[in-house]
Formats: structure tokens, sequence, C-alpha cells
């Protein structure tokens, strides 16, 4: 149950911490311009994060396989904590491939998600809204074939620039919102 007194409190908690989001918004504007600045090593930051990541979820899924040991999905969730643990293994041990072969996955991502908000858009056309999500899907579209076209030489510096710009876009949020609240 939402009421007009959750809404006061949430605003008031907002105010109180206006200054730490307005620092939380800097310290995401600074790591965003670095990222940027310097995307290569942001790159491969990110491309070990995710590799660490799934090392160790690959390794916490296969050892909670063996708690499901004699169910129909023991062999299955055993073979998925194999394969995490594994894509974990070559992303930490061989970053720069890692970095094409996630550059690769975000170009496909990108056009699926494009060519999905394309129909989307397309369905919702008479209503209001849709020229938004066609614009989104077209940059979705656009970015995917920038990245393949310009794939595998692009892969060093595509995931920290876009990590870049969502960190400064994040950042911006954040200030914004502190400068909203600012008592």
């Amino acid at each position: 149950m939402s009421g007009s007194g959750d809404h006061g409190i949430f605003h008031d908690r907002l105010r109180a911490s206006a200054l730490q989001l307005l620092w939380l918004g800097i310290f995401f504007v600074v790591l965003g311009v670095a990222a940027i600045a310097f995307p290569v090593i942001s790159t491969l930051t990110a491309t070990l994060f995710v590799g660490w990541a799934l090392l160790f979820a690959g390794v916490a899924v296969f050892v909670g396989s063996f708690w499901i040991h004699g169910t129909g999905p023991f062999f299955g969730t055993n073979l998925a904590g194999l394969l995490s643990a594994a894509a974990g293994v070559f992303l930490v041990f061989n970053p720069l491939a890692g970095a094409v072969a996630l550059t690769l996955i975000l170009a496909v991502l990108f056009l699926f998600q494009g060519a999905s908000e394309l129909v989307f858009a397309l369905h919702i056309r008479p209503y209001g809204g849709w020229v938004a999500v066609l614009v989104s899907a077209i940059a979705s579209i656009a970015l995917a074939v920038i990245i393949i076209s310009g794939w595998p030489g692009v892969s060093l510096i595509v995931l920290g620039l876009l990590l870049g710009i969502n960190f400064i876009t994040s950042g911006a949020g954040y200030i914004f919102a502190a400068r909203a609240f600012k008592a």
C-alpha cells in the first residue's frame, strides 16, 4: 500500500541525502570520462570483471548442482555451471580475445534489440511515443552495424566507450536529481 505519506518520506530521504547523491553523480561522471579517455583499459577491465563473475557463478552453480543430484535437472545444471566457469576462465586468461567475443555478442544483441523495437514501434504507430521507440530502434541497429562493420578492430574500444557513456549519463542523472532535491 502506497500513500502520500510514503511519497513524502521518499522525498524527505532524497532531500537529506542530496549531497551524497551529488557526489555519487560526480564520481560516475569522472569514471565515465576516464573510461572514454582510456577505452582499451576500461574494455579490458569490463572483460575481466565479466570473466571473474562468470567463473565464480559457474563454480557456484556447479557445486550447487550436487545438491540436486539424482534429479532430472542435475545434468543440465552441472553442465551450465561448467560452461559458465569455462567461459569465465576464457575471459580471465584471454581478455583480448574475450573483448572481441563480447563485442560481437553486444553487436548481435543490439541488432536483435533494434529489430524488436522496430516491430514494436510499427505496432504502436498510431499511438503517442512510437517515434521515440522508432528512434531507439534505428539507433540500436545503426550501432550494431557500426560495430559489426569495424569488428574485430573496434573490439578494444567499444565496450569501454559504451561503459563510459553509461557512467556519464547515469552520473548526470544523479547530479540533476540531487540538484532537484537540494534543500
